[in-house]
């Protein structure tokens, strides 16, 4: 029975799949239609906005962590940059997790004991790029329909936008489906999608990479706090994922 169920299920994605392309297509012309071409101009100070945004983050906000606890940020950002490649390529943070568990173990020192619950978490509910993309879009949707957004609209997008980022699934483009969510509080047409989801592929391999880099930044003070990493390891500019994990360190109890 189950087995005949998940063929039906899965012959139904397939038909979703098909004919995803064709929705897509209409969503987004019947946008410009109603908006005009003139949204260009709007659309790229969207996309050049979150762009600035989420270099801010990595390389102003996840360093200032790091030199908090003591960390080198440039040594970190300097071995994370296979990760972040590949997270670019991927647009996904689950399928990340293998190379960052490696990159944080073998490149970064981290013990297992922290890395094997930190990463996958982080995975899973630190969205910082998808949360960042999400509000700037909430306030570009309400610019071009003209909604004025009160400051307790401000407050209800930072509140939504951080669950919705939360709650996203790791995979390419969820953040458009919670994105609904946060346009739905605020009052804003759900529809306004159509105006982003061309150019989001790539802000969402941009934020997918801030993500994941988030995630082992929060590892690396977490471990550095509970002395569960091994700065030799991590100060050693040729340490390599095919390092041997190092077996001396240990959290405290």
């Amino acid at each position: 029975m189950f087995e005949d169920l998940n063929t039906i299920v899965m012959r139904m994605v397939l038909m979703v799949i098909k004919v995803a392309p064709i929705g897509v297509f209409a969503l987004v012309a019947e946008t410009f239609a109603t908006q005009g071409f003139g949204i260009f101009g709007s659309l790229l100070s969207y996309f050049l906005t979150v762009a600035a945004v989420l270099a801010l983050q990595l390389v102003l906000t996840y360093p200032l962590l790091l030199k908090s606890v003591g960390l080198s940020p440039i040594r970190f950002l300097g071995k994370m940059r296979a990760v972040m490649t590949f997270a670019f390529s991927t647009s996904s943070s689950s399928a990340t997790i293998p190379l960052t568990l490696n990159t944080v173990e073998k490149r970064l020192g981290v013990s297992n004991s922290v890395a094997a619950f930190t990463v996958p978490l982080g995975a899973t509910v630190n969205m910082d790029g998808t949360a960042i993309m999400q509000g700037v879009a909430t306030v570009f949707v309400a610019n071009v329909y003209g909604v004025d957004l009160s400051l307790g609209d401000f407050m209800t997008v930072i509140l939504t936008a951080t669950l919705a980022s939360i709650g996203t699934a790791a995979v390419p483009s969820a953040g458009l489906i919670m994105l609904a969510m946060v346009l739905g509080q605020v009052g804003l047409p759900v529809q306004a999608i159509g105006l982003i989801i061309g150019i989001d592929r790539l802000l969402d391999m941009m934020r997918t990479a801030v993500n994941v880099t988030g995630d082992s930044a929060v590892t690396c003070v977490v471990a550095k706090t509970e002395h569960a990493m091994d700065m030799s390891v991590f100060d050693d500019p040729e340490a390599t994922i095919d390092s041997p994990v190092p077996a001396s360190v240990h959290p405290h109890p």
